[in-house]
């Protein structure tokens, strides 16, 4: 297991990362997702500390609150030492009936803390991510209440979840103007299959030196290797029941031949290389990682050890590459010059 620093801190993470979302079943969505009781879930975080990994994301919308009270109780019962273990879960979903109870407001981010605190187990959250984007709240209230939160200690970093680009560059502004707490990472979806991250996203991440945390590498499932063209998955299989996030299925089918074959090559399963592909992107920090069962999170687990030829990386991009988009095209049509120049210059 290799370790990362995350963004621009001091911090070092896993590049694997424990996803919580599994745990706990409670509700109707959350039920589609994962139903692991709490001896389960403690069994899933000792094999994932076992392997390395120091890093573990929740969010307080997870089951209803009951992934954080798994979460905190597994590295209780595990007996794992604060120290060991960067902790991070995410608050803006919809916690309650009223109306305040949901979005990036100071109000809801502070009575998200508190409770999340409590159901964790925990005096402090090392990573504090606001978990979508809120039309209803000034950016500037969203960012404030962030930076109050790590000045009183209740949080370490603070990171930012499914924003646009435009949305995190104006929220990195309001924080360095004011001398506030800035955004660490970004937590967003990117596979093979769903490469729309590197349009905006990712050049923003380079820009600015964030993290990337990487959620749903497999596509829901969908690059697990138990779906084709074909047809497959098993009976009660999370794409069968929960069709999400959206995916071109053409394309996510001509990403799965060409990760077979590679597959088939290693012996390796079709999620490895997957996974593997994503661990090879400089852009990505760590990419989450959950599991129904043992086996499933030992086969993501192994997906460390891969290591992909420049030719098999070049296979898997060419089956997966995005098509042309305006203004990129352009972009790179008139900093060809330039970049010629930044290139015989040694500074490309």
């Amino acid at each position: 297991m290799r370790y990362k620093k995350l963004g621009n801190t001091g911090l070092f993470v896993s590049e694997l990362c424990l996803g919580t979302m599994t745990f706990g079943g409670e509700g109707e969505l959350w039920s589609k997702i994962g139903r692991l009781q709490q001896q389960e879930a403690t069994a899933l975080v000792g094999r994932a500390l076992e392997a390395g990994v120091n890093f573990v994301d929740t969010a307080d919308v997870y089951s209803e609150g009951r992934s954080e009270i798994m979460t905190g109780q597994a590295l209780r019962e595990l007996g794992v030492a604060r120290d060991d273990v960067v902790l991070a879960t995410k608050v803006s979903g919809q916690t309650g009936p009223g109306p305040n109870a949901r979005g990036n407001s100071r109000r809801h981010i502070m009575e998200g803390v508190k409770q999340s605190l409590a159901r964790l187990q925990t005096d402090y959250i090392d990573l504090y991510q606001i978990h979508g984007f809120d039309p209803a709240t000034p950016i500037e209230e969203t960012v404030a209440a962030l930076d109050d939160l790590v000045r009183q200690g209740h949080v370490r970093y603070v990171g930012v979840s499914n924003w646009a680009a435009w949305q995190i560059m104006k929220a990195l502004g309001i924080a360095e103007r004011r001398g506030w707490a800035g955004f660490a990472s970004l937590q967003a979806y990117y596979t093979l299959a769903g490469r729309d991250l590197e349009r905006e996203l990712a050049p923003m991440l380079r820009s600015e030196g964030l993290g990337l945390m990487v959620w749903s590498p497999l596509a829901g499932g969908l690059l697990s290797g138990k779906y084709g063209r074909e047809g497959g998955g098993e009976a009660g299989a999370r794409r069968a029941v929960f069709d999400f996030p959206p995916v071109d299925r053409e394309r996510a089918y001509d990403c799965i031949d060409a990760m077979r074959v590679i597959a088939d090559g290693r012996g390796v399963s079709v999620a490895q290389v997957a996974l593997a592909w994503l661990l090879h992107q400089p852009v990505v920090t760590s990419v989450i990682v959950g599991a129904k069962r043992p086996g499933q999170l030992d086969d993501n687990l192994a997906a460390a050890s891969v290591r992909l030829s420049a030719e098999e990386l070049a296979s898997l991009d060419a089956a997966s590459a995005l098509p042309s988009e305006y203004p990129g095209w352009m972009l790179e049509r008139q900093g060809e010059y330039r970049r010629e120049q930044l290139r015989l210059a040694g500074q490309d």
